[in-house]
């Protein structure tokens, strides 16, 4: 039995989010939320919002045990990314790519 999350769509670059997914990787559920809750970093943030919704999910649609949860998987892929134009310098333009990401977290109960 599995209980998943996912958001998508979410403005901040995996780059800057994978580190994060790394450091809760493998974690009980409360675990992994109190790390995240003193991360300094802005990925931080939204896992803590994704596991909390898997969190809910396991408990309120699947009756799994929530202390004995912990985080299975958890990925940041790459979404749509928007392509921007800055004006540079002898009337060039230079390209911003502004990175999106897709967010997800699959937990299971500890036998």
């Amino acid at each position: 039995m599995e209980a998943r999350a996912i958001a998508k769509y979410v403005r901040i670059s995996p780059k800057k989010l994978k580190p994060v997914a790394d450091i809760v990787r493998g974690k009980n559920v409360d675990e992994a939320l109190a790390i995240l809750d003193y991360t300094p970093k802005a990925g931080a943030k939204v896992f803590a919002k994704v596991i909390r919704s898997a969190k809910a999910n396991a408990e309120n649609n699947h009756d799994m045990d929530v202390d004995k949860l912990y985080i299975a998987e958890i990925y940041a892929n790459q979404g749509p990314t928007m392509k921007r134009w800055r004006a540079a310098a002898q009337g060039r333009g230079v390209r911003i790519l502004k990175r999106s990401s897709h967010v997800g977290v699959v937990l299971k109960e500890r036998a």
